[in-house]
């Protein structure tokens, strides 16, 4: 004799039908639940990833805080940094020079490329309390010392670089001056500044790597034709999530002529596009949950159908509606948790062999499927948020429950008379 409660037991009963262990719309219908669970779980958590790991490329690189006066540069920053560093939330605090400048180099063949990055320079000595940048060194060393600059792996791809190659910067200034020599008709040439790269940095963005070349601040400065002043300040913080709170905090202390920028206001745009694609591609795809759900639901009716005289004694020899009723729910409750299980174990396995997965599918597909100079990602990255699994697997069985309830009801209102009139 079984211990199940009679409805559980003819609810699996009714799932393992005489001529087959196991139905053929039941198999569907946890072929269903199982593949919608496991797509949830998988582009959820990969767009997680990308959310996590686009904020640690990000903070690992830029500054949580950047303070600077708009429209002309600082001056006197030393008095600056003695203020911010003794904000307790703040870590490091260093200056920095951030502008255009085209650069020009001549490869093997003797052929000259041109390229217009983005210089940034730096102060050495403060660069290891705000950055990844020294511990991120591929090739050569980090060093910015006597016209030594520092470029990005994709950037010396690019541009053919090794370490010890030499590079020749035109500044801004120098451009200005020879354009308005050009228009004063004297045709005045300035040479560009020479340079020699002394290491090849990886920071695991794309961005970085491929748009960035790092020298010294009093280099740049001379670029820029700024003497002893500065663009501005990099502050990083203990939490970079309290980067509003301390913003208030050094506005109170500064003043309000300088202007106090957040890393979430400068990447908003790049951060709410990730939160809302998230959510609403979370939203779409528990519509797959709901085309499984319509599987289980005409499963169910079916089985209401073919039963309908087992259903009329039961009801005669004393069962009641409500027990009628869970019969049929426990149907759908049982290929609710098998399919949810079996999503939850695909979907585990899928994200632990996805990187693997991806580099077959380039080979086959011989295009790659995902471009690091779209997505600034060398491997595709996820994150497991137990939130969201529970959110997933949770919600998968309330569908599914829900889905068995409309044949359910019409089952537990059978009448004995009508169920066995025909009979």
């Amino acid at each position: 004799m079984s211990k199940l409660p009679f409805e559980l037991f003819l609810a699996l009963r009714y799932l393992r039908p005489k001529r087959t262990y196991v139905s053929v719309i039941t198999l569907i219908s946890i072929i269903g639940v199982m593949l919608g669970v496991a797509v949830l779980i998988i582009v959820i958590s990969v767009m997680s990833g990308f959310d996590r790991q686009m904020r640690d490329k990000i903070l690992g690189f830029n500054a949580h805080l950047k303070v600077f006066r708009p429209g002309t540069s600082l001056s006197n920053y030393q008095l600056l940094i003695s203020k911010i560093s003794s904000n307790v939330l703040v870590k490091g605090v260093a200056p920095y020079i951030f502008g255009p400048v085209l650069v020009e180099t001549q490869n093997g063949a003797g052929r000259t490329q041109v390229m217009a990055p983005v210089l940034r320079g730096i102060d050495p000595r403060l660069e290891t309390n705000i950055s990844i940048l020294p511990k991120s060194m591929l090739r050569g060393t980090f060093d910015v010392r006597a016209n030594g600059i520092l470029v990005g792996k994709d950037f010396a791809q690019s541009m053919g670089l090794e370490v010890g190659d030499a590079l020749a910067i035109h500044s801004p200034r120098n451009l200005l001056k020879m354009r308005e020599s050009r228009q004063n008709k004297e045709d005045e040439y300035i040479l560009p500044g020479d340079y020699v790269v002394r290491g090849i940095y990886d920071v695991g963005y794309y961005e970085f790597n491929s748009s960035l070349v790092i020298c010294n601040l009093m280099e740049a400065q001379d670029l820029y034709d700024l003497n002893e002043d500065v663009h501005g300040l990099m502050v990083m913080l203990k939490d970079p999530e309290q980067a509003e709170l301390v913003r208030d905090q050094l506005r109170s202390v500064l003043g309000y002529q300088f202007a106090i920028r957040t890393w979430m206001e400068e990447n908003s745009v790049m951060l709410n596009a990730l939160k809302v694609e998230k959510n609403v591609m979370f939203y779409i795809l528990f519509f797959i949950m709901i085309v499984a759900a319509f599987g289980i639901t005409s499963a169910l009716i079916t089985f209401v159908v073919q039963k309908t005289r087992e259903i009329g004694m039961l009801k005669a020899l004393g069962a009641t509606s409500r027990q009628v009723m869970w019969l049929f729910l426990g149907q759908s409750l049982f290929v609710g948790v098998l399919g949810v299980v079996l999503g939850f174990g695909l979907g585990m396995l899928a994200l632990s062999y996805r990187n693997e997965f991806l580099v077959f599918m380039n080979r086959m597909t011989g295009f790659e499927l995902f471009p690091r100079s779209l997505y600034n990602f060398d491997q595709l990255p996820a994150i497991i948020v137990p939130h969201d699994i529970l959110i997933i697997c949770g919600g998968s069985l309330v569908i599914c429950l829900l889905a068995g309830l409309l044949p359910a009801l019409n089952a537990g209102r059978l009448k004995p008379v009508e169920a066995l009139r025909h009979e």
